[in-house]
C-alpha cells in the first residue's frame, strides 16, 4: 500500500458524497410529475359533466431511458469508490494502531505534521511524527 492509495481514499470519499447527490438529484428528475384536472362530457345522452384527472412527466420515453442509464452508471462509479474506501479501510487494521492515527490525522484530516504532533502526545515532535511516516511508507 502507498501514499497514492491512500490519496485516492480522499478522493474516494468525497466522491461517494457527490455521487450520492446526484443520484438523488436523477431521482427526483425522474419522479417529477405534472398533473392537471379537465373536463368533459359525455358524447352521448345524458350528456352528464365528467372530470378527469391527467397526471404525467416532463420527458419522453427516451429521456427516461437515457436518465436510467446514467443513474446506473453513477451506481458504479460510487460501487468503485466504496471498494477502494473498504481496501483501504481494511489495510488501515493490519497496521499498528499509531501508525493508524498518524495516517488519519495526516492523510485523512489533512493536518500539519505540527496538529498531528500535538494531536498524537506523548511529548511528540513534528519531525518525529513525520520521520516515523516516512519509514513506515518506506517499509511497506
Amino acid at each position: 500500500m502507498d501514499k497514492k492509495i491512500l490519496e485516492d481514499y480522499i478522493d474516494a470519499c468525497e466522491l461517494i458524497k457527490e455521487t450520492e447527490k446526484d443520484i438523488q438529484r436523477l431521482r427526483k428528475k425522474r419522479e417529477t410529475i405534472i398533473q392537471t384536472n379537465v373536463a368533459g362530457s359525455n358524447p352521448e345522452f345524458p350528456y352528464n359533466q365528467q372530470h378527469f384527472k391527467i397526471q404525467g412527466t416532463v420527458f419522453t420515453y427516451r429521456e427516461d431511458t437515457q436518465l436510467r442509464m446514467e443513474e446506473q452508471l453513477l451506481e458504479k462509479r460510487k460501487q468503485d469508490c466504496e471498494a477502494v474506501k473498504l481496501e483501504v479501510e481494511a489495510w488501515l487494521n493490519t497496521i499498528p494502531k499509531r501508525m493508524q492515527r498518524i495516517i488519519r490525522y495526516k492523510i485523512f484530516s489533512g493536518l500539519s505534521w505540527e496538529e498531528v504532533a500535538v494531536r498524537m502526545g506523548r511529548k511528540c515532535t513534528a519531525g518525529s511524527v513525520k520521520m516515523e511516516f516516512q519509514r513506515f511508507m518506506k517499509e511497506s
